[in-house]
C-alpha cells in the first residue's frame, strides 16, 4: 500500500498495490498493520455503504464530541468526487479542503479524521461507497456545514443545477456561522 500525505495534516490518500491479470485483479484492501505503522492508531468499529446516482451530493457532514468520527472512504463502483474540510478551531489549514477521485478503476481510500467535514458527489451513473468508522453512528451528535459555502468554495464536479441533496443537507449552516466542536 502507498500512503500518501496531502497537503493538510492528518488526511492521507491511500493506494493499494493492485495485482492484475487474465482472470482480473486482487488487491489487500485494508491492513491494521499497515495502517497504524503509516497514518495512526485508529481502530474501526463500523462499517457503512451507501449507493447513490448521478449528481447526489451527500455532506458536509461530521459528528460532534463524544462521539466524533474518523473515516476511511472508498468507492467500490462507479466514481466519486470525496472531499474532507478542516474545521478545527485554530488549525492553521481551518476552512481548506482536500479533494480526491475515488473510484472503481483507481481503488483509492481517503482517511478523514476527527475534526473535519466529509462530503462526496457522485460524478458516475451509479456509485457504491464505503466508509469504516471509528465511532459508532450516534444521531443525537450530528453536524453539518452547508456543501456550497462561498468561503470553502468547492467544485464539486457536477454542475449546481444536477445537485441532489437531502431535505437536510439543504438547511445546514455555513462554516463562518458554525460553533465549531473541534480545536487543533
Amino acid at each position: 500500500m502507498n500512503f500518501i500525505k496531502t497537503e493538510i495534516e492528518g488526511v492521507y490518500i491511500i493506494e493499494p498495490k493492485v495485482f492484475g491479470d487474465a482472470r482480473g485483479y486482487f488487491f489487500e484492501a485494508f491492513s491494521q498493520r499497515k495502517f497504524n505503522e503509516n497514518v495512526c492508531g485508529t481502530v474501526f468499529v463500523q462499517d457503512n455503504e451507501s449507493k447513490s446516482c448521478y449528481g447526489v451530493l451527500r455532506g458536509l457532514h461530521f459528528q460532534k464530541p463524544p462521539y466524533t468520527q474518523a473515516k476511511l472512504v472508498s468507492c467500490v463502483r462507479g466514481k466519486v468526487l470525496d472531499v474532507a474540510v478542516d474545521i478545527r478551531k485554530g488549525s492553521p489549514t481551518f476552512g481548506k479542503y482536500v479533494a480526491v477521485e475515488l473510484s472503481e478503476d483507481n481503488h483509492r481510500m481517503l482517511f478523514v479524521p476527527k475534526g473535519f467535514a466529509h462530503g462526496f458527489s457522485v460524478l458516475s451513473d451509479i456509485a457504491v461507497f464505503q466508509y469504516k468508522c471509528d465511532n459508532y453512528y450516534a444521531p443525537q451528535s450530528e453536524g453539518a456545514i452547508i456543501w456550497n459555502d462561498p468561503d470553502i468554495n468547492i467544485d464539486w464536479q457536477i454542475p449546481a443545477t444536477d445537485v441532489i441533496l437531502s431535505e437536510k443537507d439543504k438547511k445546514h449552516p455555513f462554516l463562518k456561522d458554525l460553533i465549531t466542536p473541534f480545536t487543533y
